[in-house]
């Protein structure tokens, strides 16, 4: 790759404008941008939620890969019409929802966010995921987007739902469940 970023500020985007990969600037508050900075706070988030597992727990390495996929697909949303994610990158989504979801118990309630720090934080990365799902569906209102990153923002909200459950139960841990009666006054 070499040395592409020797210097860091470059005072460009001082003027509320920011540089997509293809070489147009656009503004800052864009839906591409929103876009693009949404996926790369989703990526961050699953950076926390990784350090917060034990390397033997065998979720490090699907959450590693999908850092990757989300490094990509803000690179697919920093070119205009171009495509990165693709359906192969939607049904590993799928094998890996369904593997992790294959022991768990059905649903009978919603389930409130927390039960362990990990499984907090896998709530928190799902909720800004499903707010980058929103940002490209808009986006796609207004400019050319490939379905497939809406698609896979979708599944991958669902993923880290069914890795929240996971992390909320491992090690005995429970799952908190919404109760209606709760929250009344």
């Amino acid at each position: 790759m070499g040395n592409r970023l020797s210097k860091i500020y470059t005072r460009t985007g001082d003027d509320g404008s920011t540089g997509l990969a293809d070489g147009n600037r656009i503004a800052k508050n864009a839906q591409r941008v929103e876009a693009m900075g949404t996926a790369d706070e989703v990526n961050c988030h699953i950076g926390l939620l990784i350090e917060c597992l034990d390397d033997d727990d065998g979720l490090t390495e699907p959450l590693r890969r999908i850092q990757h996929h989300l490094f990509d697909l803000g690179g697919e949303f920093a070119i205009p019409g171009s495509v990165v994610i693709g359906t192969d990158h939607i049904d590993w989504l799928e094998k890996t929802l369904d593997h992790y979801n294959e022991d768990l118990p059905p649903l009978k309630n919603f389930i409130l966010p927390g039960g362990t720090p990990a499984a907090a934080q896998c709530h928190l990365a799902r909720a800004v995921c499903r707010r980058a799902e929103r940002i490209v569906v808009a986006l796609g209102h207004e400019d050319s987007i490939n379905p497939a990153s809406r698609h896979y923002l979708n599944r991958l909200s669902d993923l880290l739902f069914v890795i929240a459950r996971v992390l909320a139960r491992r090690d005995g841990g429970d799952e908190i469940l919404w109760e209606q009666k709760k929250s009344g006054l």
